[in-house]
């Protein structure tokens, strides 16, 4: 079984990982947009940077989120234009993938 790269931050470097928590949580509280809109808007992100893994984890709490495979699909797709078919081909099936686990 392949290890979780963020539970090995957590383990090997608790104080930078809590600190590194709280930030997220703290983008998290922020108003202006619905918890589905922001994991889309992540995906999107994630994508752009080339991080699969990255698309994979928003994938999954994008549907938890009530975000549609289409719309997860869509978010992906959108940076065709922006960053080329390679990071699209690299991160649509990590998405589509996220999107199907069971949390």
């Amino acid at each position: 079984m392949e290890k979780n790269p963020y539970e090995i931050f957590q383990k090997e470097c608790p104080d930078l990982a809590d600190s590194f928590n709280k930030l997220v949580d703290a983008q998290r509280s922020l108003e202006g947009l619905d918890p589905k809109t922001k994991q889309l808007l992540n995906i999107a992100i994630q994508t752009a940077n080339s991080n699969p893994m990255g698309v994979k984890l928003h994938a999954q709490m994008a549907r938890q989120n009530g975000a549609t495979r289409e719309e997860v699909k869509g978010a992906v797709v959108m940076n065709l234009h922006l960053s080329g078919l390679s990071t699209v081909l690299s991160c649509l099936p990590a998405a589509l993938d996220g999107y199907e686990l069971e949390i």
